[in-house]
């Protein structure tokens, strides 16, 4: 056996340079050299009681894919990653491994955890880039299930499903598959192409992606289970965007961070004639601290903007965001602007002459200082502002990212489906709703989460749907 690679520190992960990617869509994170890869894995000390894999929420067996990994043999590799997650090319890009799997390693007790995550990516892409086998559609059981969205927790529970001959058929309101991973996510963190190579594995299972449909619009639950569907899960995100109900919200030049990395991300807004306008350049301002403001924070540099502002009302200790994603885009030049809140939105206008052209857009955002008071209900010090501490800053654009709620049309449109006080679909322990036959799982069901939390979602009701239909 092998000695272990006892070094204190991961493999860094090489990266574009600063300057340059800020005005490109180019992935950030260029991945592990075969080298690279060999050497983070030998750190791996294959425990016997795998805590790594406690942190997973779809349970992949870590020390045995990094076994294969050490061993040479990356296809092996990505076939144990595989037993159990459909989207490993998305997983080794987003989650945040750092507070689940790795926040589990043993090495991480006294230095880094070993790179989990980083591992996870390069098995991906070299399946992706070598594998020439063709996926094989498993024997039908006769058993037909309708999932409704094609975000990371409908495309695993539909792959889960396939895989155990379940004739699936996924509703996707937009024209594009993918959910969130489409939509939401920029190019330079999770390339377009690989999502689209996630969606033909599960296509080439047999899975029916139908695109433009609207569950509760187009089709209701009721009437997919006239059309004979079994059992339905839904996994329709959470995307009714939230705001702060303050003045000049209602400005041209103010977004939802879900508008603004839509029309970037899916809509193409960033090409020279784009197919959808979006305001380009500029001084912007992004109000929240996740990871979702720094994606648009991030995306207004690549759109040509000369200054980009985060507004967060808490410290950085606060900030919800990604380590990793807080410091690439201070890398790139992000101003954050901590232990602030907005308290107006301003903007022009010209009493005399109303057909101004510019009457109504935004011009700036006035902005209250913040200091730390007693802990909230969520465990951190409650923001409180200081009295007479207001400032502006000059920004033509504003992009609100304070979160999202789960968009209350199906419920609306389907009897007896209980959600609780913030919309979500109210489940039990294996995703069952109130309605008979009715699942759901991941942001519907949570609110806004993470990726690999929905697909563990998705996971477990593919798992009671299969028992459910087997009775």
């Amino acid at each position: 056996m092998a000695k272990a690679n006892m070094r204190l520190d991961k493999n860094p992960m090489p990266t574009q340079d600063p300057l340059v990617r800020a005005r490109n869509f180019n992935e950030v994170a260029m991945g592990y050299s075969e080298e690279a890869a060999l050497d983070e894995a030998a750190r791996c000390l294959n425990c016997k009681n795998m805590p790594c894999v406690s942190g997973c929420p779809v349970n992949i067996h870590i020390p045995a894919f990094i076994e294969k990994v050490k061993e040479g043999d990356f296809e092996g590799a990505y076939q144990v990653i595989a037993k159990t997650s459909s989207l490993p090319a998305v997983c080794g890009r987003v989650c945040p491994q750092e507070t689940q799997c790795e926040m589990h390693c043993v090495r991480g007790k006294k230095g880094e955890p070993v790179g989990i995550g980083r591992l996870e990516r390069f098995v991906a892409d070299w399946h992706n880039e070598h594998n020439t086998d063709t996926v094989t559609k498993p024997a039908s059981n006769g058993h037909r299930v309708a999932i409704v969205g094609s975000g990371p927790s409908g495309l695993t529970c539909a792959g889960d499903l396939a895989k155990n001959g379940c004739q699936v058929t996924v509703y996707e309101a937009l024209h594009t598959a993918g959910g969130v991973l489409v939509y939401g996510i920029p190019e330079f963190r999770l390339p377009k192409s690989i999502v689209a190579k996630e969606v033909a594995t599960l296509k080439a299972l047999g899975v029916d992606i139908e695109t433009n449909v609207i569950i509760g619009r187009t089709l209701t639950i009721d009437e997919l289970f006239e059309m004979g569907f079994e059992a339905v899960f839904i996994g329709s995100g959470a995307g009714l965007p939230n705001f702060m109900n303050i003045p000049g919200e209602s400005l041209k030049g103010v977004y939802s961070a879900n508008e603004y990395l839509t029309r970037s991300n899916l809509m193409k807004a960033y090409l020279d004639d784009p197919k959808t306008p979006i305001m380009k350049g500029g001084r912007v301002a992004v109000v929240g601290g996740g990871n979702v403001a720094m994606d648009a924070a991030r995306t207004a540099l690549r759109l040509g903007a000369e200054k980009v502002y985060i507004v967060y009302r808490r410290s950085m200790e606060e900030l919800p965001a990604r380590r990793e994603e807080v410091e690439h885009a201070e890398e790139e030049g992000i101003d954050f602007r901590l232990l602030c809140n907005p308290v107006e939105i301003l903007g022009y206008h010209n009493a005399e002459n109303p057909r101004d052209p510019k009457n109504g857009f935004v011009t700036g955002i006035r902005c209250v200082r913040m200091e730390l008071g007693e802990p909230d209900a969520s465990g951190r010090r409650r923001p409180v502002p200081i009295e007479g501490s207001e400032f502006e800053l000059e920004v033509d654009t504003v992009v609100m990212s304070i979160g999202t709620s789960p968009n209350p049309l199906i419920k609306s449109t389907t009897k007896g489906l209980e959600v609780n006080r913030r919309g979500g679909i109210i489940v039990n322990e294996n995703g069952l709703s109130s309605r008979e036959k009715v699942y759901a799982g991941g942001d519907a069901v949570t609110g806004a989460a993470t990726v690999i939390s929905a697909m563990g979602a998705g996971k477990t009701a593919a798992k009671a749907i299969l028992e459910a239909l087997s009775k």
